[in-house]
């Protein structure tokens, strides 16, 4: 006899097993037709789910955030079917719900594209117009195995082969057609709805190894509402116009090639932009008391192994191995091994606690080529790194000081508001529960007086320790990891670091592992589509161009040029024989905050016309005055005053 907790504390008994769509009728008929979902004792599962013991349950509806992840879900199971019914013979193989959508891998002899894309999206509003009911039924392993093979579905033998003795197998029908799945899934197809589209098509390896199959990979959309549905199309079209890749061509700031796959070549204005902002974050990190180091890019294999990297992270690793010695060294992916060596070089004291060591370090890791994406997925890549070394007493000022610091870059780089998400232990890891016990119960104690309001992320923390994933929100609402900060007692301990304490014994610091921006290379990709490349005056490659109206006034416009360049301002010319409006609309596209503008009356004033960026009108005013106003608006934050910190 279950007796069913509501939300609201209420019981409700049942004389024997009950489903979750007998709940919901039992409580009232609106909910009987709003419910699609139900969360059993935490656990999301079908409302068929037949429950014979006491339990919590919370009902989801449409409305519920939890229900989007189900309707993609379902809109990938009505996609499988729709392309199986258009085309006989296609093995399915994978489709999970993904952010903002879904997909499914298929294989077949010709791959998709673009084309099929409308027919598969009309057979499945078909589908979804039919509200087939999915139904949950479990089969034997041989019964499967037979049943997916005697189809020809030889990616589905496969993945159940390779399930684990123990697991349940788990099918879903809807109607005649039906999926390997574990759930858990909606009522019906028609609860999928038609806030769907489908976007594209792609290559992908069958479990993402290059000696696999090709499969063709299709991707959707889905969501609850046809609102929500146009909010996000219409995001997309923002964000195609902001890419990164498109808007530096225009601008001329960097570019990538097949004979260097996944790493950038910066052109001269690029390159100055990248200078600005490693300058800007050496000058906030020597404020917040940090040493900048500098060390090696290649690594003998023995290093790596006693870090742990070498067995957690070997597949990331560049290998070189040298002719005529035996030995194998990596290239380094990360600097923190690199900077343990530094710290163990020579004898510490307690008194020397902490010590912050910071590097712009250059990394290399491998990146599937498809995984590549401009300069914002790289396989070569410099982090603005560091480590403090500290005792485990002073990690809670340690982590308080640091996000006081990420907090001012962040809000410098015009990101005024970040979200935290707490990782912690993952299931390949270093170090024994009760290291992680205290490094997990450390770093929660010290976001606490920090401040710091954090979402737990599950499995997500690094082998080695705990850590903190700062998230940044862009000006069109997409979400950014690019902060992090790490607890670690493993590293120390594996490669043996120690410090003298207060009564003359050896002791092991605590390793605080955090970056504020990360991969300057994908930082600069966030800004440029943040800021839509228009960036603001300190960051911008070229600040200032200045155009001339008729040939008489270019040795004026020269004069300005130099003048401008004298107050450290960057700044270019245009001195073609063009008309104005030409040179406008040309300096405009490389985005360039401040156009002025000169002719014969500026020239016999010693003035100019400024245009901003964006703006149709102009301002008239002295050269002098112009110098003033542009030379502090190029100034970085930092430089504003000797004293933010």
């Amino acid at each position: 006899m279950p007796a069913i907790t509501l939300p609201d504390g209420s019981v409700r008994d049942y004389p024997g097993s009950v489903t979750g769509t007998t709940i919901a009728a039992s409580i009232g008929p609106g909910l009987a037709r709003a419910a699609v979902a139900m969360e059993l004792d935490g656990t999301l599962t079908d409302l068929s789910h037949e429950i014979d013991h006491d339990a919590h349950v919370r009902f989801i509806t449409r409305e519920n955030e939890e229900s989007l992840p189900l309707i993609r879900h379902d809109a990938a199971h009505v996609m499988a079917e729709a392309v199986q019914a258009l085309y006989p013979g296609t093995q399915v193989t994978i489709g999970p719900s993904i952010e903002d959508g879904f997909y499914y891998d298929f294989y077949r002899d010709q791959p998709f594209s673009a084309d099929d894309l409308p027919a598969i999206e009309a057979k499945m509003r078909e589908i979804v117009a039919g509200d087939t009911p999915f139904t949950r039924e479990v089969w034997s392993r041989d019964q499967a195995i037979a049943f997916f093979a005697a189809r020809g579905e030889s990616f589905k033998v496969q993945l159940i082969r390779d399930l684990p003795d123990s697991e349940e197998i788990t099918v879903y029908r809807q109607g005649k057609w039906l999926d390997l799945c574990r759930g858990p899934h909606l009522r019906s197809t028609g609860d999928v709805g038609n806030a769907f589209k489908l976007m594209k098509v792609a290559g992908a390896f069958w479990r993402g190894d290059h000696r696999n199959p090709m499969l063709s990979r299709i991707y959707g959309t889905a969501w609850r509402n046809n609102k929500d549905l146009e909010a996000h199309l219409n995001r997309l079209e923002e964000a195609e116009r902001r890419d990164h890749r498109k808007l530096g061509r225009q601008m001329d700031l960097f570019h990538v090639q097949e004979e260097a796959v996944g790493c950038v070549f910066w052109h001269e204005k690029g390159w100055r932009l990248y200078r600005t902002i490693e300058n800007y974050i050496r000058r906030r990190q020597q404020q917040f008391g940090y040493s900048e180091v500098r060390t090696p890019q290649l690594l003998d294999r023995t290093l790596w192994e006693k870090s742990g990297h070498w067995q957690n992270y070997r597949e990331h690793m560049f290998i070189a191995e040298v002719e005529h010695e035996d030995k194998v060294l990596a290239v380094k992916p990360m600097n923190c091994p690199c900077h343990v060596q530094i710290f163990k070089h020579g004898l510490r004291s307690y008194r020397e606690l902490p010590i912050r060591m910071a590097e712009f370090g250059a990394c290399h890791r491998f990146e599937p080529s498809g995984a590549l994406h401009g300069i914002m997925r790289t396989r070569a890549f410099t982090q603005d790194d560091a480590h403090i070394f500290c005792t485990e007493e002073q990690i809670v000022s340690e982590t308080v000081t640091f996000v006081k610091m990420l907090h001012l870059i962040y809000s410098d780089f015009g990101f005024n508001d970040f979200a935290v998400k707490f990782s912690d232990r993952p299931a390949l890891r270093a170090g024994q529960d009760e290291v992680w016990d205290q490094a997990e119960t450390a770093l929660k104690l010290a976001c606490t007086e920090a401040g710091v309001e954090y979402v737990i992320n599950p499995g997500e923390g690094a082998f080695y320790g705990p850590k903190l994933e700062f998230v940044l929100r862009d000006a069109i609402g997409r979400d950014w990891q690019c902060g992090t900060f790490q607890v670690d007692f493993v590293l120390p301990e594996r490669l043996d670091a120690s410090y003298i304490t207060a009564d003359s014994r050896r002791a092991r610091p605590v390793m605080l592992h955090r970056a504020v921006v990360g991969s300057f290379e994908r930082f600069i990709g966030i800004l440029i589509e943040h800021c839509a490349g228009r960036l603001p005056m300190w960051l911008a490659p070229t600040q200032v161009a200045v155009a001339s109206i008729v040939t008489d006034a270019n040795e004026y416009g020269e004069t300005v040029v130099a003048t401008l360049k004298d107050a450290g301002l960057s700044v270019i010319g245009d001195m073609r024989n063009e008309k104005i409006g030409a040179k406008i609309r040309d300096l405009s596209l490389a985005l360039i905050p401040y156009i002025l503008v000169v002719g014969r009356r500026e020239a016999h004033e010693h003035s100019v016309s400024i245009r901003r960026l964006g703006s149709d009108t102009q301002t008239t005013m002295s050269l002098s005055d112009v110098v003033k106003i542009l030379k502090t608006q190029a100034e970085a934050p930092d430089m504003h005053s000797q004293s933010l910190v």
